[in-house]
């Protein structure tokens, strides 16, 4: 690898060829809270491009705004201006096609394991038998066999998050968005739970969006890391990760990317951390 492929993610929405249609556009996306003079800007002119079975991480300042994007996907919040496509079409939000991990893992504490980890499929109207068979089906691919019966409260912070993405998981949708999954977790465990993650994500091979605050994590596991600005945000740059997985944080190609996307960071001429 001669050089860094950063790419300038600001450009016009028609630039360069794409093969296949993106399974998810962004376009000019912005949000504000409040009206008037004391609005607060969050989001400002947001493009992002999401093809099937890529996982894309999202970085930059804390409190830039990658939550309340995540949300405007979502469907809990509505932007102010923009446009959001899945498969080419405009669409006012992603419910109905997204699986929503947030960095706690809302586990409920009165119910026992494998009836967390159905509680979407529960939502979506499956019967429990039905739902806690597929789950069955799952729990030796995530560790969690033999711990059916377990409240949370018995269960490790790596086996609680490994929960909430079976949970996530069973949901069945094309794309997961995942916000900070594993940012409350110790290191160890949290490179534990980056290798479930891989091994989920190309059994499954959906489209997943992941916010992180760990530059590594984002290049251990994206296929494209985004950069994103200072509020009011937007991505200033992309950098693609070319490189076969596993991936060691200590590979040369690593450490050069790392240092890329750290002086992109450092150099955000709008971020104020």
């Amino acid at each position: 690898m001669n050089s860094l492929d950063i790419t300038d993610s600001v450009k016009p929405p028609g630039a360069g060829v794409l093969a296949e249609p993106p399974l998810l556009e962004v376009e000019s996306l912005s949000m504000a809270y409040g009206r008037g003079p004391d609005s607060l800007s969050v989001l400002g002119n947001v493009h992002l491009r999401l093809s099937r079975g890529e996982c894309i991480a999202l970085i930059g300042p804390s409190g830039c705004g990658k939550s309340t994007f995540f949300n405007l996907l979502a469907g809990l919040v509505r932007p102010n201006e923009g446009e959001i496509r899945l498969r080419g079409r405009p669409v006012a939000d992603l419910r109905g096609t997204v699986a929503y991990m947030q960095q706690k893992d809302l586990l409920l504490p009165w119910r026992r394991m494998l009836d967390n980890a159905v509680l979407g499929l529960e939502i979506q109207g499956v019967p429990r038998p039905t739902a806690r068979k597929r789950a069955r089906e799952l729990l030796e691919v995530f560790g969690l066999k033999g711990f059916e019966d377990r409240y949370p409260h018995e269960l490790s912070g790596g086996m609680r998050q490994r929960v909430a993405l079976l949970r996530t998981i069973l949901c069945g949708k094309d794309i997961w968005l995942l916000d900070e999954p594993f940012g409350a977790l110790d290191a160890i465990t949290r490179r534990e739970m980056q290798t479930w993650l891989l091994r989920a994500w190309e059994r499954f091979r959906a489209s997943v969006l992941l916010v992180t605050h760990d530059v590594e994590e984002a290049l251990i596991l994206a296929d494209r890391v985004y950069v994103m600005t200072a509020r009011p945000s937007r991505i200033r740059a992309s950098l693609a990760v070319p490189l076969a997985r596993p991936r060691q944080v200590t590979q040369p190609d690593m450490v050069r990317l790392k240092a890329g996307l750290l002086d992109l960071l450092e150099t955000n001429p709008e971020s104020r951390s």
